[in-house]
């Protein structure tokens, strides 16, 4: 029933024929022998693997039984893509992926690269946090013009919100855990996201960049009338 039985995982084999989108490993805490047998599993089926969480050392292991594994130091995602990962449809659609400051630049590329990786064109807009309201100010333009925002910010979280009332565009709300004492590991961030009173804005867990990017490809395959962009 699509199913691929190991002794420490059960691969979902048909989920992308269910849902358009394939099984995505999450890399962190994974055995290296497992971490490889299950990149080699879905690399026999599809062709291609994305993975998130990913430490050096564990791309180092994946290379020695995948040479072709690229590994990005910044988002921590490992990935074997195909060359049809690098086609990229342009019918002006796209993506906005915003950050409050450069710490959360890591959590914006796993959003991006996740997007990217399924198909989306992905438009980066990085450091235009509320302390400095002029930079986000002088990017409403191509901010209106995306499909959808990407808002990812630590702190008190307030970027969200602002990018909330200046669209019309559904906004992806994306808490980090950057931030003093108490931001509490991203819940000051979170708790101003999911309380924000601008309209559209929808929240993922703190630290989340992957989530966001799915949600994203999401809406950027219904506004690009591509449902597999």
């Amino acid at each position: 029933m699509g199913h691929s039985d190991f002794k420490y995982e059960e691969l979902d084999t048909t989920r992308e024929s269910r849902t358009g989108f394939p099984e995505v490993v999450f890399c962190e805490g994974k055995k290296d022998e497992y971490l490889v047998g299950i990149y080699k599993k879905l690399l026999e089926k599809d062709g291609k693997v994305f993975g998130t969480r990913a430490s050096i050392s564990q791309y180092e292991v994946v290379k020695k039984s995948i040479p072709e594994a690229e590994y990005d130091e910044v988002s921590r995602i490992l990935k074997v893509v195909s060359a049809d990962n690098h086609k990229k449809k342009d019918d002006g659609t796209f993506i906005a992926v915003c950050t409050g400051g450069t710490a959360d630049i890591p959590v914006a590329e796993e959003a991006a690269q996740t997007a990217e990786y399924f198909g989306a064109r992905v438009e980066r807009i990085y450091d235009v946090g509320v302390s400095g309201i002029h930079r986000v100010l002088s990017k409403q333009s191509i901010l209106q013009d995306a499909c959808c925002v990407i808002a990812v910010a630590g702190m008190e979280g307030a970027l969200a919100s602002v990018i909330g009332g200046l669209v019309r565009n559904p906004v992806i709300a994306v808490p980090t855990s950057i931030g003093y004492g108490a931001s509490f590991g991203g819940m000051s961030a979170l708790l101003t996201m999911i309380n924000s009173c601008a309209n559209g804005i929808t929240v993922v867990n703190i630290d989340n960049g992957y989530g966001a990017g799915y949600v994203a490809t999401q809406i950027y395959r219904l506004a690009s009338g591509n449902e597999s962009a």
